[in-house]
Order: C-alpha cells, then sequence, then structure tokens
C-alpha cells in the first residue's frame, strides 16, 4: 500500500511532472534515482509523513512524467528550482540520490538561498569520478542500446541487490515493471550526456554553498557504483552506514528516516 496522500501534475520548463504527496508540516522534497521513481521513498515518507510534508516528483522520463530534452546541468537546476516554485514550496529540505543527486546538487549549487536543509544520499557530483560497469557500458553508443535491450527481469533486479544487498526483492521487481522503453532512452541519454568532466567547477561552486547551508550525508557504504570514500567529500554531517548499500533508504527505511527526521527537527 502506498502511503502517498495525494498526487499532482505540474509542468517544469514545459515538462509533465507526476508528484506524489503525504503529510503535513515543514517540506521536504525528495528526489530519487535510477532506476526508480518516487516509490523509491515509499518507506522513508510513510514514517515521516505525521511530522512532515513529504514531496516525490517523479524525474523527468522516469516513472509518470516525461522525458528532458535539454540535459545541460543548468536545465537540470531550473527543472528543480521550477518544481519548488509550481507545488509552492517556501525553502524545502532537500534529499537527494543518484540520478537526483545531479538535479538537486547543480540546483542547491546555482540557488542554495532556495532550500533550508539538504540531505545527500549516494551520488556523485565530483569530476575525477570514473563511471561504474553499467555506466561505462550505456555511455557507449550501440552497446548501451543492446544492453537496454537484453535487461530482462532477472539481469535487472541482481543488479539492484547487488549494490544493496538488503533491498527488498519486491521492489526491485516494481521497478524493473516501471523501466519502459521511455525510461530507457532517458537513461541512455542522460549517461552519455553527463561525462564526469562536464562537473568541473560545479563541484567548487557546491562546496562553496554548502559552507554555509545545512547538509547530512546519509551513506551505504557496500554501494558497488560510487566509492564510500565520496560521502565525506561533501562536508557537513556524516553517517555511514557499513552494512547498507546503494539504497539504504530502502534497507533500513527506520534508520534513514529517524537520522532524517532529527536533522530536520533542528
Amino acid at each position: 500500500m502506498t502511503p502517498f496522500d495525494r498526487t499532482r501534475r505540474v509542468s517544469c520548463l514545459g515538462i509533465d511532472t507526476f508528484v506524489a504527496e503525504a503529510g503535513q508540516g515543514r517540506p521536504i522534497l525528495f528526489l530519487h534515482g535510477n532506476p526508480d521513481t518516487h516509490d523509491a521513498w515509499s518507506g522513508v515518507v510513510a514514517l515521516l509523513k505525521q511530522e512532515f510534508a513529504c514531496f516525490a516528483p517523479d524525474l523527468p522520463g522516469y516513472g509518470a512524467s516525461e522525458p528532458q530534452g535539454d540535459l545541460k546541468l543548468e536545465k537540470q537546476s531550473e527543472w528543480v528550482r521550477e518544481l519548488i516554485a509550481a507545488l509552492g514550496l517556501q525553502r524545502p529540505h532537500l534529499v537527494v540520490h543518484d540520478v537526483g543527486g545531479t538535479y538537486g546538487l547543480a540546483f542547491t549549487a546555482m540557488y542554495p538561498e532556495l532550500i533550508s536543509k539538504l540531505t545527500i544520499l549516494n551520488t556523485n557530483f565530483f569530476p575525477d569520478y570514473r563511471w561504474h560497469f553499467w555506466g561505462r557500458v550505456w555511455r557507449t553508443p550501440v552497446l548501451g542500446d543492446l544492453a537496454m535491450l537484453i535487461a530482462f527481469r532477472a539481469l535487472f533486479v541482481n543488479e539492484m541487490t547487488k549494490a544493496s544487498p538488503k533491498l527488498p526483492r519486491d521492489y526491485a521487481e516494481r521497478a524493473f515493471a516501471s523501466y519502459g522503453s521511455k525510461t530507457r532512452k532517458m537513461v541512455l541519454r542522460y549517461y552519455r550526456y553527463l561525462d564526469s568532466k562536464r562537473l568541473v567547477g560545479w563541484d567548487v561552486r557546491l562546496l562553496k554553498a554548502l559552507e554555509t547551508l545545512p547538509h547530512q550525508v546519509l551513506w551505504g557504504d557496500r554501494d558497488t557504483y560510487i566509492p564510500k570514500a565520496t560521502a565525506d567529500r561533501f562536508g557537513g554531517e556524516v553517517h555511514h552506514f557499513a552494512e547498507l548499500g546503494h539504497w539504504a533508504m530502502l534497507e533500513e527505511p527506520q534508520q534513514l528516516a529517524s537520522h532524517l527526521a532529527a536533522f530536520a527537527r533542528r
């Protein structure tokens, strides 16, 4: 059963965007990663919605949201800015993971004054990052397209559980069910655009913004995609979870929600 009480559709950069919502109180905006949808936050939202207003969109090209044409970092940032405006949020607490990290951290680098706090889960925003195996495959023309064609259910679920050993299998099955041709095309475009070198300068701008923005990092150390040392590069209040992987919020929603709530209350 979904923890979300209501949904709506808003236009951000002209992109028809689906948003799931729950609860009342101070706003928290959640940005999911690949291959997820807003559903990635269901466990955490179920635990937070009694105290906070939770907003979880489907990123462009994922779930029920339409794709984004221009993937420049400036445009990813503007999509988040327009989303916050369309939802009528006043300086929300922003929570980002994986691909949602690129959107949310580009936004934070440009508009830190528009959020009150930031929580970072396993993501990269540094130009010296070397893409993981599947990232390198997807970035390769023809090979990446073929890989998407043969991404059948068993392989898909197995890859997710390798990166997050305690990930519920039923969640991986749901993620696969929503990973249609629209999303697969969007993933290829995203990975082929985002050469790590495009982050040169953006990382400096982000770290400058973080000097005065309260932020925490919640990191699953068993992540097979991003080195655990990345967590400490963001600074702030860093929590490492030695037994959790890439999708820590799905492996231990109670633990992650507890850290999020304690930070949000300050």
